[in-house]
């Protein structure tokens, strides 16, 4: 069993939405119930679900009901702190019912109007199944654009983070400038305007939510090895250096851009407190190669703290005992680690 290395510290808890019924977001709540927690975090679920999954898995369950804006409880082995919503549809592992958009939808739409009231200090996410919300007819791209739209905000920013031993330990930080776009439409989504967005908001949220007081971010280029000085593309030229520049100008450090296949390395990594890549698979697969199952995914430029486990559904691990639960560890501690640094930036 797994730990999340947490310390007893001050509620408002950490809401943990359990996700995709049929996936192994279930599961790993369960597991993590198997251990004395001093301020568990609260689970979004229906209870049928997981007292069915905790038989299949041998585990034992108790469920303590929430009361509105209780503080986190210390709980027990095998004691969960749960948020009872109603699933209508199928409960079965590894078969997903798009009967159950509506409970899910209604699970982050309930962790988010917390999170937006003070009610919760954070929100993790359990993995989804976006086609199932789609074939329930109700359009659904991502968590991370859904939370954007409930929270009234145009721009986020989608960060992953692992801590390896390529930074000597430190945490490696990847965020993106373009997320689930074809690669034909990259180059079109890389703007000017965007770029500043981006940078702005994973600037300010490294200073407010993890405490970096003057963050040096480093910036791949879109082309390979940055664009050969324009001979391999001109968007470094055109676009990328001259808004680097003007950030410069207002106060952020920032360097690039780079090339991508030696900025990842041991040396080219050094003195950074995070990556901005241009496209998804740019700077995802090595931050995945480095810690995927123990790697967290972030939402920056919200109004709360969102972290998200690193993995999906993994419906054919659904109900078997064999999910590893480090990603949502992680996820939690992520989640309370930027909780305590925004209370200090904010005091």
């Amino acid at each position: 069993m797994w730990s999340t290395g947490l310390r007893a510290e001050a509620t408002p808890p950490i809401v943990i939405t359990a996700g995709e019924p049929a996936g192994i977001g279930p599961d790993l709540c369960i597991q993590l119930a198997q251990q004395a927690q001093p301020q568990a975090p609260l689970v979004i679920a229906d209870p049928r679900l997981l007292q069915a999954r905790a038989a299949l898995l041998g585990l034992p369950l108790t469920i303590r009901p929430y009361q509105a804006d209780e503080p986190a409880p210390s709980t027990a082995p095998g004691e969960l702190w749960l948020l009872a919503l109603e699933a209508p549809g199928s409960l079965e592992p590894g078969q997903p019912d798009p009967a159950n958009a509506a409970y899910l939808l209604a699970g982050l739409r309930r962790a988010a109007q917390g999170c937006l009231s003070g009610e919760f200090a954070a929100l993790v996410t359990g993995p989804l199944h976006k086609a199932v919300i789609n074939e329930a007819g109700v359009p659904f791209s991502g968590h991370t654009e859904y939370l954007a739209e409930l929270a009234g905000v145009e721009q986020v920013v989608m960060m992953l983070a692992t801590e390896t031993p390529v930074t000597g330990g430190d945490t490696l930080r990847v965020a993106l400038l373009t997320t689930h776009l074809p690669l034909r439409e990259v180059a079109d989504a890389l703007t000017a305007e965007r770029l500043q967005r981006v940078l702005s908001i994973l600037d300010h949220d490294l200073r407010t939510r993890f405490g970096i007081v003057a963050p040096r971010i480093k910036v791949c280029g879109l082309n390979p090895h940055a664009g050969e000085g324009g001979h391999l593309g001109r968007e470094e030229q055109e676009i990328i250096e001259p808004t680097l520049e003007r950030l410069r100008e207002q106060g952020l450090k920032l360097d690039g851009p780079l090339p991508a296949d030696t900025l990842f390395t041991p040396h080219g990594l050094q003195g950074a407190d995070a990556v901005l890549a241009m496209y998804h698979d740019q700077g995802l697969p090595v931050l995945k190669h480095l810690g995927f199952g123990h790697a967290v995914n972030i939402t920056l430029g919200l109004p709360f703290i969102r972290t998200s486990v690193d993995h999906g559904t993994a419906l054919e691990l659904a109900g078997s005992g064999r999910a590893s639960g480090g990603s949502l560890a992680y996820a939690i501690e992520t989640a309370r680690r930027m909780a305590r640094a925004s209370q200090s930036t904010e005091s």
